[in-house]
């Protein structure tokens, strides 16, 4: 596996991340020690969670494996809003003071190499989440900041605030950015590529809609799958004529190239301009082996264009299509 450096930082990090989302979830405590065991065995290095996730069980778990490595060999990344053991959520000074002790403790280290807003909020002055996150780097119990689900308004504000006022820049953004989700090239993916963030996509395979396990035809999602239960990856939002089209057009590029569908959709992204790392989120080891794959080849420039004419969205709104 490759290395890159996340952003304008000196801060190396595996081409592919791991996301722990489904631990302590879908995911048992045997099969997320053989997901890490696998991960790092192939050289992956960088490992996303939440203390939102399993309400706390996957940073616990993670903490646990932790514990059996040697810790500077690994980039951990968690994030904060979403409450989870108090009800209060957001980014205030007093929250996320609370949240990052609440997660050094679950992940069972005294640093975060990775520090995430996971979401803008609306009630807090930006000024007072981006100074806390200041003193928690100058205080050494994280050593880099990042934000996931901005807009790019929000985007452009938080960095030059931290110019601004001297604080510390944020490193990266986590965004939603899939062969069927192409919004962020309108102004996420250009504010991060002019102010020099790196970019780390969750959900590459869109909750399962890239993964081969849907196709045109189809009147309803898998029973068992993320689709079937109600949110942003809904079926009601997806089930449409462009999206079996960037499905079929997936399905042909990944018999042509002898790969499986998930490493194609994988892999697109791992090409395209600015990303760094699309976090992988396997719920069980075998669906790890065939995702680490996305990592052992290349797609040549006239199957990108393929999948990049298939995916592009059908309108774009004012000012964009200028």
């Amino acid at each position: 596996m490759d290395y890159k450096q996340l952003g304008g930082t000196g801060l190396k990090v595996s081409e592919l991340g791991l996301g722990a989302m489904m631990f302590g979830d879908r995911t048992s405590e045997e099969d997320s020690r053989k997901i890490l065991q696998t991960f790092t065995d192939a050289g992956g290095t960088f490992i996303d969670t939440a203390d939102a996730y399993g309400a706390g069980a996957s940073e616990e778990m993670l903490g646990r494996w932790l514990k059996t490595q040697r810790r500077e060999d690994y980039v951990i990344a968690t994030k904060v809003y979403w409450p989870v053991e108090t009800p209060d959520r957001g980014l205030s000074r007093k929250r996320v003071l609370h949240a990052v002790d609440a997660s050094l403790r679950r992940l069972g280290t005294d640093y975060i190499d990775l520090y995430q807003l996971h979401a803008w909020d609306e009630d807090t002055p930006l000024t007072e989440t981006l100074s806390t996150l200041d003193g928690l780097v100058r205080g050494g119990k994280v050593r880099y900041v990042g934000v996931s689900n901005f807009r790019g308004w929000q985007l452009q504000k938080a960095v030059d605030l931290c110019t601004q006022n001297g604080w510390e820049p944020l490193a990266s953004l986590q965004p939603l950015y899939t062969l069927l989700d192409r919004s962020p090239e309108w102004e996420l993916l250009p504010v991060c590529q002019n102010e020099g963030l790196g970019v780390v996509t969750w959900s590459p395979l869109r909750s399962g809609w890239l993964s081969g396990a849907f196709h045109r035809g189809m009147t309803a999602p898998p029973v068992d799958s993320k689709v079937s239960t109600p949110g942003t990856h809904a079926w009601e939002r997806y089930a449409n004529e462009h999206t079996w089209h960037v499905i079929d057009e997936l399905n042909a590029v990944a018999a042509e190239t002898g790969r499986t569908v998930p490493q194609v959709a994988v892999r697109w992204l791992m090409q395209r301009p600015g990303v760094t790392a699309p976090i992988i989120g396997p719920r069980t080891p075998t669906y790890l082996d065939d995702l680490l794959g996305a990592a052992d080849f290349t797609l040549a420039p006239e199957l990108m264009h393929r999948l990049d004419t298939a995916s592009r969205p059908a309108s774009v709104p004012y000012p964009y299509f200028f």
